[in-house]
């Protein structure tokens, strides 16, 4: 498997790549911007999921080692702008604008919050930025937080459809055992499954640690949702590139692609709320895959919120589809019919393009 193949590509950096006692590592930033302008040179979609907030501020809170969460927050607040500075310069080399994105749990795991986030991510890339996600350090409690930024990557390419999640850790991928423990560790250099034989190999797991075990873990996230992840050495002149090129890694891919594994996920999981009736012309266009338009849409059926599943039927009362809905029944009943630049007049806000995303619908055969 080959990263210059993938169509979207979600990169996350740990903290010890990107700062180094206090001050960001502006060598090697540049080293990644440079590899990430690369890939968008050949039409890929990359999102940088990147730690160092903390980093970056502890010494302005504390010469110790920080211990309580509100020092730890305080720090990632002083050290977040710090980081965004230091990849906004490296990557404005390369013609690149650099985005903020705040993720916390809540975000990822909650329907309409999954939906809104998703809609943001989808809509810099479309305007040609680079999203830089960290976790929302600053408001995030330890009940509520992942605590480490493997598994929010995971989620993140899980949200965004991504076709590789790439982990840039200080070990060059999973060994049978810890290669700095254990002499006779064997390096792994592809998984086509993963099983608690893995988990074992990674070692205990320790929230926030960023260790193997949470790599394993945000691993197991993207398995499911059909992306390959590929755990590397980080420490590299060209981190990404490397991959290509050879290097050592650790290859975990699954038996689908993510549009295949989200297909059955639609498929096999969704149990509508309500229906959605369209007519013809939307109905002939959803089979040639497009998204469904509110100009489309001729009744309701049922009372459902926005990011409920509903069901899609044509004129005869046929079911053609199912899908994730992008308004509540309440709203789409008020903007039925009309062309998407007259929802705005309607609602008072524009709203979304697409009633139903084709992302987020499967076709009945």
């Amino acid at each position: 498997m080959a990263l210059s193949a993938a169509k979207r590509v979600v990169v996350k950096v740990g903290s010890a790549l990107v700062a180094e006692a206090g001050q960001p590592r502006t060598d090697w930033l540049s080293a990644l911007a440079k590899d990430v302008a690369e890939m968008r040179d050949r039409g890929q979609d990359v999102v940088l999921v990147s730690s160092g907030a903390i980093s970056l501020g502890r010494g302005f809170v504390s010469d110790a080692p920080l211990k309580a969460l509100e020092e730890k927050q305080a720090a990632a607040a002083l050290g977040q702008p710090l980081l965004m500075a230091a990849l906004s310069e490296a990557f404005s080399r390369h013609g690149i604008r650099t985005a903020q994105a705040l993720l916390t749990l809540e975000d990822t795991e909650r329907r309409r919050r999954w939906l809104n986030a998703r809609a943001t991510l989808e809509t810099l890339l479309e305007a040609g930025a680079l999203p830089v996600i960290n976790e929302n350090d600053t408001v995030a409690t330890d009940e509520i937080r992942y605590g480490d930024n493997d598994r929010l990557a995971a989620r993140v390419a899980q949200m965004i459809g991504a076709d590789v999640l790439v982990l840039l850790s200080d070990v060059d991928g999973l060994y049978t055992a810890d290669p700095r423990k254990d002499t006779h560790a064997e390096h792994i250099p592809r998984l086509d499954a993963i099983g608690s034989e893995h988990d074992a190999m990674a070692g205990e797991a320790h929230v926030g640690s960023g260790g193997m075990a949470t790599k394993i873990q945000a691993a197991r996230i993207a398995f499911t949702s059909g992306c390959a992840t590929v755990i590397t050495l980080g420490n590299r002149r060209t981190p990404l590139v490397s991959i290509d090129q050879g290097e050592r890694a650790t290859w975990i891919v699954p038996p689908h692609t993510s549009e295949a594994a989200r297909a059955l996920w639609l498929k096999g999981h969704l149990k509508p709320e309500g229906t959605v009736e369209i007519d013809a012309g939307a109905a002939a266009a959803l089979r040639k895959g497009a998204s469904l338009l509110p100009v489309g849409v001729q009744r309701i059926k049922g009372q459902f919120e926005r990011g409920a599943a509903v069901a899609v039927s044509d004129p005869t009362g046929g079911l053609i589809a199912k899908g994730i809905v992008a308004y509540d029944a309440a709203d789409l009943h008020q903007i039925a019919g009309l062309h998407t630049d007259e929802v705005e007049a309607i609602l008072g806000h524009r709203g979304r393009p697409a009633v139903i995303h084709r992302n987020d619908l499967i076709l009945e055969l």
